[in-house]
């Protein structure tokens, strides 16, 4: 687990690290949210259809793991709810498939509102950027940090029990900078976009 986490980190920790310093580097602040198309080409035709193959795929695990423990959560309130409800607790065989008409109409339903939405509001670039700098520092660098601190019982104000807390401090720092930064793309974006109208 250890050795899958740091490989997993440290590959997306480079590849957005390159991403987005070589794309500062040749374009500046004309960098487009998307490289492939964002130049206004879109040729080779097969490149980008691979690409968006790629981004296709993994959405679609990401939102598995994302979107199971709300799924998990709104079902077992439901079960513990209403208890004796048929619709919410009876489970019919089809076949190899056991479908239960409440998970199959709550969660199709969930998907199709989330859909529109995200169709609705253009500049899905700036509003991803937001959830990326508010989620980053918590979850990539503080509370591993913390568990780091706990489980290796590291001495308080140690020399390495500094340097953790100052590492943990200036990503809090980059952490503040991007959703700063987020938030004016996201209100640059709200006063230009039009509804369903891609602009990103």
């Amino acid at each position: 687990m250890k050795t899958a986490t740091t490989v997993g980190i440290s590959a997306s920790t480079l590849f957005y690290m390159l991403c987005g310093l070589l794309g500062y580097a040749a374009f500046g602040n004309d960098a487009p949210g998307n490289y492939l198309t964002g130049f206004g080409f879109y040729d080779p035709f097969w490149l980008v259809d691979i690409a968006n193959l790629c981004i296709a795929i993994h959405l679609l695990g990401a939102y598995q793991v994302i979107m199971q423990p709300v799924f998990g959560f709104v079902e077992n309130w439901s079960r513990r709810k209403w208890p004796e409800s048929r619709f919410i607790n009876k489970e019919y065989a089809i076949g190899y498939f056991r479908i239960n008409l409440f998970r199959l109409i709550w969660r199709s339903t969930y998907v199709i509102l989330a859909t529109l939405v995200a169709m609705m509001f253009p500049f899905f670039n700036a509003f991803l950027a937001l959830i990326g700098s508010t989620t980053f520092w918590p979850l990539t660098v503080y509370f591993p940090i913390e568990m780091y601190i706990v489980q290796a019982k590291i001495q308080r104000n140690s020399f390495r029990w500094i340097w953790l807390r100052a590492l943990s401090l200036v990503c809090l720092l980059v952490s503040c900078l991007a959703a700063a930064a987020s938030i004016r793309g996201l209100v640059g974006s709200v006063q230009t976009s039009k509804l369903f109208l891609s602009v990103s």
